[in-house]
């Protein structure tokens, strides 16, 4: 049987980056979100973190142009084009829980508070795990959970300010 593993860190600090990038702009989308159904929202997200990742895949290969002064090798777009995706990848858990919540009969706004608490859940964890990579105290490391939790936080107040 096969074992999911949801990774807050990566190999390397650009992909953990990434994922917890992704993590607070899919929960920015459901912040300001006005969708009817929940299958809507898992849309909007992922539709929208698709094209932040091809943003920044775009924006790279046409730096790496500009700073070169010519066309980057094809092995250099192919990275680009297979690398960066947990900016999607990082969101599937918030997102499974808002289905979860929804279809357990929740109403959709407190399925996506939910979702949204999962995300910041995921952020103080990243805080706590980038912590003990970068060989932080305990202290430092309590600070850096503290700060990537607090723009889940944000986001939960705004949504419900916002509904």
């Amino acid at each position: 049987m096969a074992r999911t593993r949801i990774r807050l860190t990566h190999e390397t600090s650009e992909a953990t980056a990434s994922g917890i990038y992704g993590i607070i702009v899919g929960a920015a989308v459901l912040v300001t979100a006005h969708a009817l159904a929940a299958w809507r929202d898992v849309l909007a997200v992922v539709v929208t973190l698709v094209v932040y990742w091809a943003a920044e895949r775009y924006a790279r290969i046409v730096a790496e142009r500009i700073h070169e002064g010519h066309r980057p090798a094809w092995h250099v777009v192919r990275e680009q084009l297979t690398s960066g995706w947990e900016i999607v990848t990082a969101s599937v858990l918030p997102l499974l829980v808002l289905i979860a919540v929804r279809v357990s009969g929740a109403r959709l706004v407190t399925a996506e508070i939910v979702s949204l608490s999962c995300s910041t859940l995921l952020l103080c964890v990243a805080g706590w795990r980038v912590g003990a990579g970068g060989r932080l105290t305990t202290g430092e490391r309590i600070v850096s959970t503290l700060v990537a939790g607090t723009f889940g936080v944000a986001l939960i107040l705004m949504k419900t300010l916002l509904h």
